[in-house]
C-alpha cells in the first residue's frame, strides 16, 4: 500500500531562486552555504549537471526545492545545527544513515537526517525533492515543552518515514499545508510574524509526535491527567490573549502542565485541541464584535484584533462556524438594535 500523492511533481518556490548552475564546484559551494558542507560527485562524469535550488526562509526552518538534473552522490558531514526532512517529488534516492539503508520515493518513503550522524545519498537522474531544514535548538525546545522536562540527550529520529502509514500520511499533510501556504505567499514573507512562528512550531511538533524517535516513549508517558484547575487556567490564558500570537507551549506554561497533558486534557473535556479551542474563541469574539455592536468595526479590524493575520482564512473559518461570511453581518439584526 502506498500513500496518495500530496505534492505535485513540479518546481516549488520558483519566485525565490537561490541557484541555477551547470558547474559542479559552484553547485557544491552554493548548496553548502545554504545547508551544510558536503562532497558532491556526478554519477557519470559525461553527464550534464542542471541544478535548481529555490528556498523560503523562516526564523527556525527553511523550505527548499532542490534538483540536480542528473545522477549525483552527496556525502554531507554532520549537519550539527539542524534536522533535514527529505520528501521526494520525483525519482529515487538511496540513503544510508545511522546504520540504515533505505530508498526514498514519492508517496512511499521520506527520510529524516539527524544532526549528529553522517549520511550518504545517491540521487537518481530525475530526482527532485522538498528539503525541510529544522533548527536543532528549536526542535529541542518544542520537545522539552512537549514532555515538560529536560531531554535525556539529543533527539534522534528513525530515518525512514513510511508515507503509507497513518502517521506518515499525517506528517505528509502537515508539510503539504505549510508548503502550499509558503508557495502562495502566505508564510515566510518579510517581515516574519506570529503566523510564521506558529507554523514552525506546528511542523516541529508534528515531526516529534508522528515520527518515531529515541524520546517517543517519553512523549507517550508525558500524559498526566490534566486537573480541572489546569484546564481553567489554560482557558483563562486563551481568552486573555486572543490578539497575541500565542503557541501551544505558551498555553501549557500558563496552565502549569506539559504540552502533551494539555492536548489530552482538552481532547477529553472539549473533544478539540487547544489550538482549535483558541481558534473558536477568536471567531466567537470577532462574531460578537461584528454582530452585537451598533458601531461594529470593519471585517479587517475585527479579524486583526482577534489574532487573525490572514483574512482569507478568517473568512473561510468564520463562514464554516456561523454559516455566513463576516461581511454579511449588515443584513443581520444587531443585538439591542
Amino acid at each position: 500500500m502506498t500513500a496518495e500523492r500530496i505534492f505535485p511533481a513540479r518546481e516549488y518556490f520558483a519566485r525565490h531562486p537561490l541557484l541555477r548552475t551547470s558547474d559542479l564546484d559552484e553547485a557544491r559551494h552554493r548548496v553548502s552555504q545554504k545547508l551544510c558542507d558536503h562532497r558532491l560527485e556526478l554519477g557519470d562524469r559525461r553527464a550534464s549537471l542542471s541544478v535548481r535550488h529555490n528556498a523560503v526562509q523562516g526564523r527556525n526552518l527553511s523550505l527548499n526545492y532542490l534538483s540536480y538534473g542528473t545522477e549525483v552522490t552527496v556525502e554531507p558531514g554532520l549537519l550539527e545545527s539542524f534536522y533535514l526532512l527529505h520528501i521526494p517529488l520525483s525519482g529515487r534516492t538511496r540513503i544510508q544513515h545511522r546504520g540504515e539503508d533505505m530508498t526514498a520515493t514519492p508517496a512511499v518513503a521520506a527520510a529524516v537526517l539527524n544532526p549528529d550522524r553522517p549520511a550518504r545519498l545517491h540521487w537518481g537522474e530525475d530526482t527532485s525533492k522538498i528539503l525541510v531544514q529544522i533548527n536543532r535548538a528549536h526542535l529541542e525546545e518544542v520537545a522539552r515543552d512537549l514532555v515538560g522536562a529536560p531531554l535525556p540527550g539529543p533527539v534522534r529520529f528513525d530515518m525512514t518515514v513510511d508515507l503509507a502509514s497513518p502517521q506518515g500520511r499525517q506528517l505528509h499533510r502537515v508539510v503539504a499545508a505549510c508548503l502550499e501556504a509558503a508557495e502562495g505567499g502566505h508564510l515566510f514573507q518579510r517581515p516574519l510574524g506570529g503566523r510564521d512562528l506558529r507554523a514552525e512550531h506546528d511542523l516541529a511538533h508534528a515531526l516529534l509526535m508522528l515520527q518515531r524517535s529515541n524520546i517517543s516513549h517519553i512523549i507517550e508517558r508525558a500524559d498526566g491527567q490534566a486537573r480541572p484547575r489546569a484546564i481553567r487556567l489554560a482557558l483563562d490564558y486563551i481568552h486573555a490573549n486572543l490578539a497575541e500570537p500565542i503557541t501551544l507551549a505558551d498555553i501549557a506554561r500558563a496552565a502549569g502542565i506539559n504540552v502533551r497533558t494539555l492536548q489530552k486534557g482538552f481532547q477529553r473535556v472539549f473533544g478539540l485541541s487547544p489550538m482549535q479551542v483558541l481558534r473558536n474563541a477568536r471567531l466567537d469574539t470577532a462574531h460578537y464584535q461584528l454582530i452585537a455592536h451598533r458601531d461594529a468595526p470593519s471585517v479587517t479590524e475585527a479579524a486583526f484584533s482577534c489574532g487573525f493575520s490572514h483574512l482569507g482564512r478568517f473568512s473561510r473559518d468564520y463562514k464554516q462556524r456561523f454559516g455566513h461570511s463576516p461581511s454579511a453581518r449588515r443584513s443581520l439584526s444587531p443585538v439591542g438594535a
